[in-house]
């Protein structure tokens, strides 16, 4: 059987209460219309919820959708476990969420026609459902990235991105948090995008950066997030990927 196009990669951790909303049937309504082959690939980040066992039975009815089981590492662990088994050419790592609705697929795909290696979704500064604190907030996370990292890409963070399967592969061992793995507990957020995207450019690999929907549709509640804290830990993880560079860390790239 030949590889389908497009692999959808869904981290799921805790996402209880989205999965009991129908995201699933959503991603599944959307694909099923599509003219090219797919597969979605749920990777389970050792969920301490019943998510593992919602999405054994929402997924039994849909052919091409799988559930991969994994220990509890963070997103990037799920991220880079499911990328392994991934058998599409283009994969496309989402939200189980739905914030970015999986139909803006169709405004990234036309770039690598175009011959771009990479497609990130932009989800702008006026995001649907964002307070003010968190739309300053991502303001000055937005000035002090792009002062150290990145600077011609405005929004590193949104979990809507593409690329082609062999690049992610390429890159993905090189993340911290793949090459350094450390003992995570419970809900974490990582500017592991950051990160990733720095290698993919350092690599010479195109990227686009296409505008899309985004409204804040997560209502899980078994994550236990927290502002204050990821918006730390973000910061000191870019400042990381900048120190790392000046090191020459990533000079074999």
């Amino acid at each position: 059987m030949p590889a389908p196009y497009l692999t959808v990669l869904i981290p799921c951790y805790n996402e209880r209460e989205n999965l009991l909303r129908g995201v699933l049937d959503e991603v599944h309504a959307y694909l099923s219309g599509q003219p090219y082959s797919y597969e979605v690939l749920i990777s389970d980040d050792g969920s301490s919820d019943d998510s593992r066992e919602i999405v054994r039975q929402q997924i039994a009815d849909k052919p091409g959708f799988r559930l991969q089981e994994n220990p509890h590492g963070g997103k990037p662990s799920a991220l880079w476990l499911g990328l392994q088994s991934a058998q599409g050419q283009i994969i496309l790592f989402t939200d189980m969420d739905q914030s970015t609705p999986i139909r803006e697929i169709a405004k990234l795909l036309p770039y690598f026609e175009q011959g771009y290696e990479v497609a990130i979704g932009s989800r702008g500064l006026e995001r649907q459902d964002f307070p003010w604190y968190r739309r300053l907030g991502s303001r000055v996370f937005r000035l002090v990235r792009q002062a150290l990292l990145l600077p011609r890409i405005s929004d590193t963070q949104c979990g809507f991105k593409a690329m082609r399967t062999e690049v992610a592969r390429e890159v993905f061992p090189m993340l911290e948090p793949i090459r350094s793995p450390v003992q995570v507990k419970g809900w974490r957020v990582t500017a592991f995008d950051v990160e990733l995207l720095y290698l993919l450019e350092r690599a010479g690999h195109r990227i686009a950066e296409e505008a899309v929907a985004w409204a804040n549709r997560d209502v899980a509640t078994g994550k236990g997030k927290s502002y204050l804290r990821e918006s730390q830990e973000m910061l000191a993880q870019v400042l990381r990927v900048r120190l790392n560079a000046w090191r020459g860390l990533y000079n074999k790239l």
